[in-house]
C-alpha cells in the first residue's frame, strides 16, 4: 500500500490545471491541490496545516513570476521539491529557475509521466536529505536523523531505524489509519518471521518516546485494525 503524496499545482492557465490535476491523480501516486496564483499559492504553504510534498510551479503567473515565489518559500524555510513549468526554456531562464531554488526545470508541452518521473526522483533525493522535516505534534521530525525535536523544551529524542520507518509511513498516510499487516510490509519487508507483535512492541516504545501521557494518547492512536498518526495534535507537557 502506498500512500498518495500531496502536490501543489500553481498554474494559471485553468483548463491545463485541471487536466494535470485529474492525470497526476490517476497515476495514484500523488493527490494534486490547486492554486491560480502566486497569492493563492503562498496562502495555501504557509497555512498552519499546510502538507504538500512537492510544488509544481509555472513561472507566468497573473500576480508575479513564480521564480520570486520559489525565492521566497527557500527563504521562508520550505524545502520541498519544486519544479518549474513554463514555456520559457532557454538557458537564462533555466539558470534563473535554479538560481531561485527550483530543484529542476520541465518545459511546456510535457509529457505527464516523464513530469511525474522528475517528481519521484526528486522525492526520493529530498526524503532522504537533511532538509526534510516534518512538522509531527510539538516536534519537528528529522528522518534522515531519525530525530525529534521539541523546541518548546530543547528538547531532542533519539530513534531507532525502525521507529523512525514507522513514524515517516504513518507521517506519509495523512492522518488516515493504516492496517497492521500494511505498516509491517512496509518497514520490515515482506518476512514471514516478523509478526505484529514485534510491531506493537515498537510502537509502545515509540508512544513511551513522544506522548507525554502515553496513558492518554494524543498523536500515535490504535484505529480501525491500525495505527494512526495525528500530526496536528497539540499536546499537553507534563
Amino acid at each position: 500500500m502506498t500512500i498518495p503524496r500531496p502536490i501543489l499545482i500553481v498554474e494559471d492557465d485553468a483548463a491545463l490545471r485541471a487536466t494535470l490535476a485529474e492525470q497526476i491523480a490517476e497515476d495514484g501516486d500523488f493527490t494534486a491541490d490547486q492554486a491560480e496564483s502566486a497569492q493563492e499559492a503562498e496562502e495555501k504553504l504557509m497555512s498552519a496545516d499546510a502538507r504538500y510534498d512537492a510544488v509544481l510551479l509555472d513561472i507566468g503567473l497573473p500576480d508575479g513570476d513564480g521564480r520570486d515565489l520559489c525565492a521566497k518559500l527557500r527563504r521562508e524555510g520550505k524545502r520541498m521539491p519544486v519544479i518549474m513549468l513554463t514555456g520559457q526554456d532557454g538557458e537564462q531562464d533555466v539558470v534563473k529557475g535554479l538560481d531561485a531554488g527550483a530543484n529542476d526545470y520541465i518545459s511546456k508541452p510535457f509529457r505527464v509521466n516523464e513530469l511525474l518521473a522528475r517528481v519521484r526522483a526528486q522525492l526520493r533525493v529530498f526524503d532522504n536529505s537533511e532538509d526534510a522535516v516534518f512538522t509531527v505534534g510539538p516536534y519537528l521530525f528529522r528522518p534522515s536523523a531519525k530525530l525529534l525535536m521539541e523546541p518548546a523544551r530543547s528538547r531532542k529524542i533519539r530513534l531507532t531505524d525502525k521507529e523512525s520507518a514507522i513514524l515517516k509511513f504513518l507521517y506519509r498516510a495523512g492522518g488516515r489509519p493504516v492496517p497492521r499487516q500494511v505498516l509491517l510490509n512496509e518497514v520490515w519487508g515482506y518476512n514471514s518471521a516478523v509478526t505484529t507483535h514485534t510491531l506493537e512492541t515498537h510502537i509502545y516504545r515509540l508512544r513511551q518516546k513522544i506522548e507525554p501521557n502515553p496513558m492518554q494518547l494524543r498523536l500515535l492512536l490504535t484505529e480501525a485494525g491500525g495505527y494512526r498518526l495525528d500530526p496536528m495534535a497539540r499536546l499537553q507537557a507534563n
